[in-house]
């Protein structure tokens, strides 16, 4: 019950700690307003007690909470005097270094040098000395406190597993019931002897119209308010005509927890104006606020959680059950407050066969509907269709599971006799059941702010913001979760002042505001560093006569060059000194230099080719057998573009290292050799002339060198020519190619001349074999051979492929 008592005012926990901060922090904060040297004869005296006390071992756990305090507010001081004077230190030390290395054994140095050395080693003794003293006094402390911390925690382990009568034995039953008739008659005890004082009806009688007044509105409030802001609630969940109208359902709907619970407030103002309570009678009035809260958070939660469809939160086959079993665990915790609060105060204490016997019955209950529960959370519907269902639906399935076995088991260890640890298992699962749907909730509201905020429909759920606030919650509700599962207050205050204080690595220490000041300044720099190189890439450098290519050389230097410098100032301003992280460092590389050999081999190449730039940006280039242009060169590898639009990404190793054609490294003119053949008995003279006027006439082709045309060779099957001309843009040879042959075509057959093609002819023996004839059984006698015929060929054997030229053997 612990635990559902911390979720109703986690909230203002949480809101009243700034305004008002104790614990730890609260010394640590005013020793660093004004570090003042601590009265050690009075710490001596709080240590000796301290350790007195735990020596005896006789305190409650409450003497010893505060005793601990003591210690906290003792070590918060300390710790400030530590770092006081540090600047003064560390400027004696620089000092001292600048007398230079104290004289060894039997050398001596000048007087002056000597008497200055001696009188600034006695300040910084001095200057020590408190530091010193407070840093053993620190130690001290926090002994202190871990020995307190651990006798705490045997403590309650004991108190867990503690064998208490069992609440299922009869014999223990009539202790219960004296409870229950003694409670009833001291209320109604105190109920007649209100009424039988004249004082307290002539109260009644004065308060009475304002008693009316506050039932009426708490009859409202409590009965008629919650079935109507439901049905509000459902209209705008309904409505689509708003983005916001999801924002204010999940506001309006708050209001079936706060509505009723301001009624039952009223309720409780109603009856203490009537003058007619008493001491136990009181003790349950006041409870019933606590009691309302719990009952109508459980429902809320209960109908925001387990909405039905496989877009809601927690999937289940009845929803409309399992939104029932909810209801019956607020119904659950709202008697087990009244029942904490009828057993207050009673005189004689309660026996631990009472305890047991009017703890179980409501264990048991809630035992039963979270069994149901857990059942229902386990059998999730729906298709996992992707991945992250799947995962979903194992995560639900793990913790369904887990309040079905906590379910389980907490009734038969208070059946057994413990007693203390079944109330430490339901109540706490129950507790975290309801911690699990407030961070639900929140997490889907935050949620529909984002999308209202991004603009985006029911699909920005799935997008990057949604997932990363899960774990934001997450980690913010595990501080929620450890106080809910028995977790002291002192506890988290140590662990966040453990993680405050960081690691330490050899000489460093490294806490979480160093980490955080190191990332803040690299950001800084890195977007200092990006604005620096983008104004010097689209504004300062286009402005001057350097080539591209020492444009986009000259701003990756400088982007390497600012981010370089960002870490130095980062990791300088956190404070770290990586000195001592120096030979581990040294070690570590040598392995990560074989697994990274080829990407540290890759990023010299880059800073080689962004240096001496063998290749730019623009230059059409062929590297292992891709040609294409370079689009863009990065530390690491190059982005060519090739003439099929495809996307090439070569390792900057290979351009350093192997043979690279640049073809528009020096200028943009490049050769273009095109061959043409023309059959045998052409004019040769007039086809040179020919292929010299479609050269000159193509408008990239240079004058000078003039445009050749070559006599090459007498083909097997053609008179071969070559056009040789020099373009002045490399960049059209393709183009110009397509053209020249077009206008080659035309003009040979304007003159008549004939563009001959392989023609082969093909010698077939037996052919009776391709008419399928049959063969002769028995060979016959050898004879010579028959002079072999002439055949025309048949067209669709002729292959003008020389390669593809055969002779049949039949």
């Amino acid at each position: 019950m612990r635990g559902l008592r911390l979720l109703l005012i986690v909230l203002l926990a949480a809101l009243a700690a700034p305004a008002g901060l104790t614990g730890p922090f609260a010394g640590a904060a005013m020793a660093q307003e004004a570090p003042a040297a601590p009265d050690y004869a009075q710490w001596e005296k709080d240590a000796a007690l301290a350790e007195q006390v735990l020596e005896e071992d006789r305190a409650s756990n409450q003497a010893m909470e505060q005793l601990r305090q003591r210690i906290v507010d003792w070590r918060a001081r300390f710790a400030a005097v530590q770092s006081a004077n540090q600047q003064r230190i560390e400027t004696l030390r620089s000092q001292i270094a600048a007398l230079g290395a104290a004289p060894s054994e039997g050398q001596s140095e000048a007087p002056e040098i000597a008497e200055r050395r001696s009188a600034l080693n006695d300040q910084l003794a001095k200057l020590e000395a408190p530091g010193i003293a407070a840093v053993e006094a620190h130690s001290r402390a926090e002994g202190i406190i871990r020995e307190i911390d651990s006798l705490i925690r045997d403590r309650q382990a004991d108190a867990l597993l503690k064998l208490s009568p069992s609440p299922v034995n009869p014999i223990n039953w009539p202790a219960g019931a004296a409870v229950l008739t003694q409670g009833l008659k001291t209320l109604w005890g105190e109920t007649v002897g209100a009424w039988e004082n004249p004082a307290r009806r002539t109260e009644l009688r004065n308060n009475l119209p304002v008693i009316i007044l506050y039932l009426a509105i708490a009859g409202i409030l409590v009965l008629r308010a919650p079935g109507f802001i439901g049905n509000m609630t459902a209209r705008l969940h309904r409505s689509n005509s708003m983005r916001t109208r999801a924002l204010a359902a999940t506001i309006l709907s708050l209001g079936q927890v706060v509505v009723p619970v301001l009624g039952v407030l009223l309720l409780v103002m109603a009856t203490r104006a009537t003058g007619m309570t008493g001491l136990r009678s009181g003790e349950l009035i006041g409870a019933l606020p606590e009691a309302a809260a719990a009952f109508f958070l459980a429902r809320w939660l209960g109908a925001s959680v387990f909405t039905g469809g496989t877009t809601a939160p927690i999937v289940v086959e009845r929803p409309a059950e399992a939104r029932f079993h909810a209801s019956m665990l607020g119904v659950a915790a709202a008697l087990e407050v009244m029942r904490v609060a009828f057993a207050t105060d009673v005189r004689p204490p309660l026996s631990q066969a009472a305890q047991s016997v009017w703890a179980f019955p409501v264990a048991v209950l809630v035992a039963v509907f979270l069994f149901r529960l857990g059942h229902l959370i386990r059998r999730r519907e729906g298709a996992l269709d992707t991945d992250e269902r799947a995962f979903g639906a194992r995560i639900q399935k793990l913790f369904g599971t887990a309040l079905v076995a906590a379910s389980v088991v907490s009734p038969l260890l208070g059946a057994v006799g413990y007693v203390a640890a079944s109330n430490a298992l339901i109540w706490p699962a129950l507790g975290t059941l309801a911690l699990v749907g407030l961070v639900i909730v929140l997490h889907r509201f935050l949620t529909d702010i984002y999308l209202v905020v991004s603009r985006s429909g029911e699909e920005g759920r799935e997008a990057l913001v949604p997932v990363l606030l899960v774990f934001v919650l997450a980690l913010s509700a595990l501080p929620a979760l450890a106080l809910i599962w028995g977790a002291r207050t002192a506890d988290l205050w140590e662990a966040w002042n453990r993680f405050r204080g960081g690691i330490v690595l050899g000489e460093t220490r490294i806490s979480p505001t160093s980490f955080l000041t190191l990332v803040a300044v690299f950001v800084m720099g890195y977007l200092a560093t990006r604005l620096v190189q983008g104004a010097l890439k689209y504004s300062v450098l286009p402005r001057t006569n350097l080539e591209k290519g020492v444009q986009n050389a000259l701003a990756a230097g400088v982007g390497y060059v600012g981010i370089f410098l960002a870490a130095l100032v980062s990791i300088t301003a956190a404070g770290l000194d990586l000195s001592s992280l120096a030979i581990v460092a040294g070690a570590l590389s040598v392995g990560i230099g074989f697994g990274l050999q080829n990407i540290v081999q890759n990023f010299v190449s880059g800073i080689i080719l962004l240096i001496e730039r063998p290749i730019s940006e623009g230059d059409m280039i062929e590297v292992n057998g891709q040609f294409g242009i370079v689009k863009g060169i990065s530390v690491r590898s190059t982005w060519i573009e090739t003439f099929d639009r495809t996307d090439v990404i070569v390792p900057n190793g290979d351009l350093v290292s192997g043979v690279v054609t640049n073809l528009t490294r020096g200028n943009l003119t490049g050769r273009l050799i095109l061959k043409a053949g023309v059959a045998y008995g052409s004019d040769t003279r007039r086809v040179e002339a020919i292929l010299k006027e479609i050269a000159n006439a193509q408008p990239l082709v240079l004058v000078d060198p003039a445009p050749a045309v070559i006599f090459t060779d007498l083909g097997a099957d053609s008179l071969n020519f070559e056009v040789r001309a020099i373009l002045s843009d490399v960049n059209f040879k393709n183009v110009v190619l397509s053209e020249m042959n077009h206008e080659i075509v035309r003009r040979f057959a304007e003159e008549g001349i004939e563009i001959p093609f392989a023609q082969r002819d093909i010698w077939i023996r037996n052919p009776e074999a391709l008419r399928g004839e049959a063969r002769v059984a028995a060979p016959a006698p050898a004879t010579p051979a028959a002079p072999e015929a002439r055949r025309t060929p048949d067209p669709r054997l002729i292959h003008n492929d020389p390669s593809e030229d055969e002779e049949g053997d039949r």
